[in-house]
């Protein structure tokens, strides 16, 4: 069986998912519990991990961690695979803070790539000696279609998005050998508390719940790429294939940029 049809099963071990306490990664935790896993969810706020959990006694086990602490991640793994395996991560913690030209900010990019891609690190690397010692598990980094091109508001968050996108193909190409199965979980507009900053109307835009269902049959399903909605990942790379110059006015035109920047 190729590693890309690996699909991982409550009794192949635990899940593990980061960025537990809202948005994407609160609906997916639910949803990975109401299938039968063993969740284990991981943020900074242990006050919401408590009630996430107490929605699925028993199912969804807290561990709050910062993603920024590298060796809090690995002493998270740690606490995990103490109680068996890990068969199912899926690191998504991420954080959005809109940043144009005019309002650019060092201190800002900084912290979005903290913890959108060095976040990410710090949990591969325990997740990824666990799955290639045992030679089995199934890992999902959650990036974005915005990390195809630029967006508008997005130059910081785009940056790490379209890292991570590397960085997955990148560990794609040995982990086939080793028979753990990596994932690159590319959603679109979803509502959440973090996008409910943009003051401009977001194309094709899905609840979290819908986004978590995606996800969830996305990772039963061979292939490398978890991209919706369907529309607006097709057209998103269909534009991405332009020319600079038509490529940026055709976005604007799209997102209303046009109206809003002169």
């Amino acid at each position: 069986m190729s590693v890309w049809s690996k699909r991982m099963r409550p009794a192949d071990g635990a899940a593990w998912v980061t960025g537990a306490s809202a948005g994407i990664g609160r609906a997916v935790a639910l949803r990975l519990a109401d299938e039968g896993w063993t969740v284990w969810a991981t943020a900074r706020r242990a006050d919401a991990l408590e009630a996430l959990a107490a929605e699925r006694p028993g199912k969804i086990l807290p561990l709050p961690c910062d993603v920024t602490d590298r060796g809090g991640m690995a002493a998270a793994v740690a606490a995990i695979t103490a109680e068996g395996p890990l068969a199912l991560a899926i690191l998504n913690a991420g954080l959005y803070i809109p940043l144009r030209a005019q309002e650019f900010d060092a201190g800002k990019a900084a912290k979005t790539f903290d913890v959108n891609l060095n976040g990410v690190a710090n949990g591969l690397d325990p997740v990824l000696k666990h799955m290639i010692g045992r030679r089995d598990g199934h890992v999902a980094i959650t990036a974005s279609v915005a990390g195809y091109r630029g967006l508008p508001r997005a130059a910081a968050y785009g940056a790490t998005k379209s890292a991570l996108i590397t960085m997955a193909e990148a560990l794609a190409f040995d982990l086939i050998d080793l028979d753990v199965r990596i994932s690159v979980i590319n959603p679109g507009f979803v509502k959440t508390d973090a996008t409910s900053v943009n003051d401009f109307e977001m194309p094709f835009v899905i609840p979290a719940d819908e986004a978590a269902k995606r996800i969830v049959e996305g990772l039963k399903k061979p292939g490398f790429e978890i991209a919706f909605p369907r529309r607006f990942e097709i057209l998103l790379k269909t534009i991405g294939l332009l020319p600079n110059r038509a490529y940026l006015a055709v976005m604007r035109k799209l997102m209303g940029w046009d109206e809003r920047v002169k």
